[in-house]
């Protein structure tokens, strides 16, 4: 097992404690040079915080809303760019899968995997992903409780003993909104490796609440947060009304480290 993955679920301590991790990275793979400015300035930072930091981006997008929104630059063209990403810089990387083939597939380019939150209940998909032998993300869904995910770790464990960790997704609250109940973290935390809070997808579409969503789920006892970004959210293809511009990243993982730190 890669190093730096298991210790991205709590494998490992920093003076004395589990060290922050983050899941970050654009939405989608949109060309190689984006990828690889993000990808270089988030190992930076994390490197240099000594966060623990799986770099992720979709290589394909299989539930946009309308029909002529972006999916992706082809299959293999962003699966070789993610690939050259753990190439270049050493880091590991976990990109989303939404059918039971491509499991095998995108196993042969990163290092973990990621199950997108409508998806969490599949199970040819979860037993898919499990069988690969990477460690696994699943995203809780809108419509779960804390406690039903316990269902879905247990589709991944009965065929492999690798590490799970789930992303709280928040939960639908009306139409078009979800809301983040601190309290999942606790609950989630005793069915899985790692708990992390989804502070972009979970804003309302105001980047800005992602940081104060983000402080309250490391003090709440998370073991790190989820996000996406972009130099330019408001150039990006897909979802850039949630990202966070990726100049003000270092400012949000800097406070987190500190709030981690006073909870540990």
């Amino acid at each position: 097992m890669d190093t730096r993955v298991y210790c991205a679920v709590g494998g490992n301590t920093h003076t004395g404690m589990k060290r922050l991790t983050v899941i970050a990275g654009p939405c989608v793979v949109e060309n190689r040079d984006t990828t690889m400015r993000i990808a270089d300035t988030l190992l930076l930072i994390c490197d240099r915080l000594e966060i623990n930091l799986l770099f992720k981006a979709s290589y394909r997008k299989a539930n946009r809303s309308r029909m002529d929104a972006f999916t992706g630059i082809g299959d293999m063209t962003a699966l070789e760019i993610l690939s050259e990403v753990h190439d270049r810089f050493a880091a590991d990387v976990i990109t989303d899968i939404h059918e039971a083939e491509e499991a095998a597939r995108a196993a042969m380019f990163v290092q973990a995997l990621q199950i997108p939150a409508f998806l969490c209940r599949q199970t040819d998909l979860l037993i898919a992903a499990a069988k690969t032998d990477l460690p696994i993300n699943i995203k809780k869904g809108q419509f779960m409780s804390a406690a039903a995910m316990e269902n879905a770790v247990g589709k991944i464990r009965s065929v492999a003993g690798r590490p799970v960790i789930i992303t709280e997704r928040g939960n639908s609250f009306g139409y078009n909104d979800v809301v983040v109940d601190m309290r999942n973290i606790s609950l989630l935390s005793g069915i899985c490796d790692g708990v992390l809070v989804d502070v972009t997808h979970t804003n309302g579409g105001a980047y800005r609440h992602s940081f104060a969503l983000a402080a309250a789920s490391i003090a709440a006892g998370a073991d790190g947060i989820f996000l996406e970004t972009h130099p330019d959210p408001g150039k990006a293809l897909s979802d850039g009304k949630n990202m966070i511009p990726l100049y003000e990243v270092e400012g949000l993982l800097t406070q987190l480290k500190q709030i981690k730190e006073v909870v540990g």
